[in-house]
């Protein structure tokens, strides 16, 4: 079988439409050259004068493969590359990198600067697609700290505005890993320590302090309240900007809390995990309520993306591993996102059907598997979709 004409494989992977699990919105506005570049890498710094983010391997990508989208030749130049962009502007860039995806729903996490993104029914319009809310643990206390609750009724209000907040949502998400790590006591806190917590950090926020909560016994709270409300919960995961520390976020620090939470039936979804991926395959091959995802890694990797969507596929039962791109701001990451993972499922599965390892039909069947019918199975998108 040769990987120069289409196969049975290559066409079902091209034509698939994908549930992109993890996934934020796509600006809203326009930005110049350099704003662009600092939403193109995790880096929170000043990017220096000496040098560009185009000249990375998703610099590389974008110039690659989102460049013929906008109807310029395959590596026009960043300086090309923007200003075309520009002269398009912004929503019909967002409508032909995201309708040109292939993404058929978008399961949109709004808690990070998400007046600059687009809601998830504003993605969905630009998509022609299906998108759903996935709602951010922290950023519901959050909102109760800003409209004024106090340390006494907190964890009610808590409980109670979760409630409301994931009304329509299909999972929640958590943040842990960048306020604290993973190395947290896993047992569900007293009630007394939420509210003496509480009370420390409303006083901080009525005092002029932030908003954002970094209290372990608050955070570990909010955990065990998203498994109360019994939907999917969403774990930050490995690789991710300087505000985390990454030698924390190892998802084997999780164990523990993992094993307690196993009668509950509620499922874990591990975002991103690289590098620590094959550790995230080891947990959902001996967890049956563990799943995980590549995504994040695969778009900033670019061509060696095709490594990590191999080592993704070693350990882990093909029925617990998920598509996401985990795209926020700019829509080509949404794009790569997509495009990279076909092109990398395509390239390490055709070799292993050409190989004679694995059969084109059960090739086809992983696709389908981890491109969108286990992310309809575990949020239960039939049930809310259907």
């Amino acid at each position: 079988m040769s990987t120069n004409h289409e196969t049975l494989l290559s066409r079902s992977i091209r034509d698939v439409l994908l549930v992109d699990h993890h996934v934020h919105g796509a600006l809203k506005n326009d930005v110049s050259q350099g704003e662009f570049e600092t939403l193109i890498t995790e880096s929170d710094r000043e990017i220096p004068a000496w040098m560009s983010q185009f000249d990375s391997q998703v610099g590389f990508a974008i110039r690659r493969w989102c460049a013929p989208v906008l109807d310029l030749p395959e590596y026009a130049t960043a300086r090309e590359y923007m200003q075309k962009r520009l002269t398009l502007g912004t929503v019909e860039v967002n409508r032909r990198l995201l309708s040109g995806s292939g993404i058929g729903h978008f399961l949109v996490e709004t808690g990070y600067r998400g007046d600059e993104i687009l809601n998830p029914e504003e993605m969905g319009r630009s998509a022609g697609r299906l998108a759903s809310e996935v709602v951010r643990l922290e950023a519901v206390a959050e909102s109760l700290a800003a409209s004024g609750g106090n340390a006494k009724d907190f964890p009610d209000q808590y409980v109670q505005a979760l409630a409301r907040s994931t009304e329509h949502a299909v999972g929640v998400k958590s943040i842990i890993a960048y306020r604290w790590g993973f190395d947290f006591e896993p047992a569900r806190p007293a009630n007394d320590e939420v509210v003496k917590a509480a009370g420390q950090w409303l006083e901080g926020v009525a005092a002029g302090g932030p908003l954002k909560v970094e209290d372990p016994v608050l955070l570990r709270f909010f955990l065990w309240a998203g498994v109360d409300r019994g939907l999917p919960i969403q774990l930050h995961t490995g690789y991710g900007d300087p505000d985390l520390r990454l030698d924390r976020c190892d998802p084997l620090l999780l164990t523990p809390w993992i094993k307690l939470i196993e009668p509950s039936a509620v499922d874990i979804m591990l975002l991103h995990c690289y590098p620590y991926h094959r550790q995230a395959g080891y947990l959902a091959q001996v967890f049956p309520h563990v799943y995980f995802d590549v995504g994040l890694g695969v778009n900033y990797a670019g061509v060696q993306s095709e490594q990590i969507i191999a080592e993704s596929l070693e350990l882990t039962p093909f029925s617990k591993l998920l598509f996401s791109s985990d795209a926020w701001g700019p829509v080509e990451l949404h794009y790569l996102g997509a495009t990279l993972w076909r092109k990398g499922m395509t390239k390490v599965l055709q070799r292993w059907v050409e190989a004679g390892d694995w059969s084109e039909n059960d090739a086809v069947r992983v696709v389908n598997m981890v491109a969108s019918e286990n992310a309809t199975r575990v949020y239960h998108l039939n049930r809310r979709h259907g």
